[in-house]
């Protein structure tokens, strides 16, 4: 049974640090991201690791996405964090590699973990 799970949310002052994990297991995945979602918002795209990394423009030089593939595991380090920052953040992962601009498609993604929440405050 494959299950994602994310840890590492909490609660920051603005222009604190977080750091997200993303425990896969049952099997690896060619292609790891992060999406995130406000309340009464889309889910928006917000960093992803495949044969190349991407980013949305909204955390470029302040969030950075790496993976462990001894432990299969991903993580977001998030530095310079914002209020705007605030929302739940999924862990998504896929079978295939993703390029451009499918890698920031939710639909493209086949497992997603429980969302882990990151508050920041002003």
């Amino acid at each position: 049974q494959v299950q994602l799970v994310e840890s590492g949310g909490g609660l920051v002052q603005a222009g604190g640090s977080l750091r997200l994990s993303c425990a896969a297991s049952g099997r690896t995945f060619n292609t790891s991201a992060w999406f995130r979602q406000a309340p009464g918002k889309e889910r928006v795209f917000v960093a992803a690791i495949s044969r190349r990394i991407y980013y949305a423009d909204s955390v470029k030089g302040r969030f950075t996405i790496s993976r462990d593939n001894a432990k299969n595991t991903v993580y977001l380090q998030m530095n310079s964090l914002k209020p705007e920052d605030t929302a739940v953040y999924f862990c998504a992962a896929g079978y295939k590699y993703c390029s451009n601009y499918g890698c920031y498609v939710a639909d493209e993604y086949n497992y997603w973990g429980q969302g882990t929440q990151v508050t920041v405050s002003s």
